[in-house]
């Protein structure tokens, strides 16, 4: 099937990963229709190519109508993600990432719609057991937010079997970073993640920044995560679109790059490419935080022909600067 024939539907478009997500779509010469509550994301994210339905997973009646239009494949991103928030707020969780998914799969099922790419989590993997991770790890999620992809994951497995959707489960590391070409023109909501706390305080929205724990087993003592840029990610759902098209089979791949920064090399490089102070202030490690989490994407190489082009720790923090220095 001709891409510029497909149609696809992107649930969560507006937000932070889904406007980059739609944006490659784009380019890549899909038809791309938007569907999003806003509780995330940005009317102003929505790209001129694209068209627009304001609506949520946990409507029935929404996906009905959304799914009604020529629809070829969806690309699911609705989700909340703050692992914190989920141990504190599971019913929240619970309602949107699991209920949502499901409502999604139900209405495909009822409008004959049999692909989804999936973005799924580091989170399903739990602690790290070895270095790095691969798929083969065991799947054992130490909040509930990986709980709630990991049963998606499952689910999607059941209605593959039973319904014949295909679909490809995206395991994401720390994505971070905006649209190399600057065309995404809004922040993340609430943003939890230290790239764009180190960014606040750069550009002096916050004072300074805490640094949980500095005796963990590494370089300099401070955690290290393995970051990769929101480009890459969404230039791999296109090509997971591809492959389960051409292939007709599922996929589960990790989207990461191999190579760890720690707490102080993002700090360190944040303050050489915006030329400012990062002042932080070292706390105590929280509970749960593993000591290095690195992962290894042999397998997106080789099944999609997939790599991170984008995601030297420089070029990450490059792109979000451009956003966050008009602050």
């Amino acid at each position: 099937m001709n891409n510029n024939k497909q149609h696809i539907l992107v649930t969560g478009g507006a937000g932070y990963i889904g406007s980059h997500v739609v944006l490659a779509l784009l380019d890549a010469g899909y038809k791309v229709t938007i569907f999003d509550d806003l509780s995330l994301g940005f009317k102003s994210n929505v790209d001129e190519r694209a068209s627009f339905i304001q609506g949520s997973t946990l409507s029935e009646s929404e996906l009905d109508q959304a799914l009604s239009q020529g629809i070829d494949g969806v690309v699911h991103l609705a989700a909340f993600k703050a692992a914190g928030e989920s141990m504190t707020n599971p019913e929240k969780y619970s309602t949107n990432n699991m209920t949502g998914t499901l409502n999604l799969l139900n209405a495909m099922t009822k409008a004959n719609v049999k692909r989804i790419i999936f973005s799924s989590t580091a989170a399903v993997y739990g602690y790290p057991m070895y270095l790095p991770v691969d798929e083969n790890h065991t799947l054992k999620p130490i909040n509930y937010y990986g709980y709630t992809k990991l049963m998606v994951e499952d689910v999607l497995n059941w209605y593959s079997e039973l319904k014949g959707i295909s679909f490809a489960a995206l395991r994401y590391f720390n994505a971070a970073g905006y649209d190399v070409d600057g065309r995404v023109p809004n922040k993340e909501k609430n943003p939890a993640n230290l790239l764009p706390i180190v960014m606040e305080v750069a550009s002096g929205m916050r004072e300074s920044m805490l640094v949980f724990g500095d005796d963990y087993k590494t370089k300099d003592g401070t955690g290290v995560r393995d970051y990769i840029h929101v480009t890459d990610l969404a230039d791999a759902h296109v090509k997971a679109l591809e492959y389960i098209d051409e292939k007709k089979e599922n996929l589960t791949v990790n989207l990461a790059t191999g190579v760890g920064y720690s707490v102080l090399d993002v700090i360190k490089s944040a303050e050489k490419v915006t030329g400012k102070k990062v002042p932080y202030h070292i706390v105590d490690r929280r509970p749960g935080d593993p000591d290095e989490l690195i992962a290894i994407s042999t397998k997106a190489g080789d099944l999609l022909g997939w790599d991170a082009k984008h995601s030297h720790i420089d070029t990450l923090l490059k792109t979000m600067w451009t956003l966050y220095k008009k602050d």
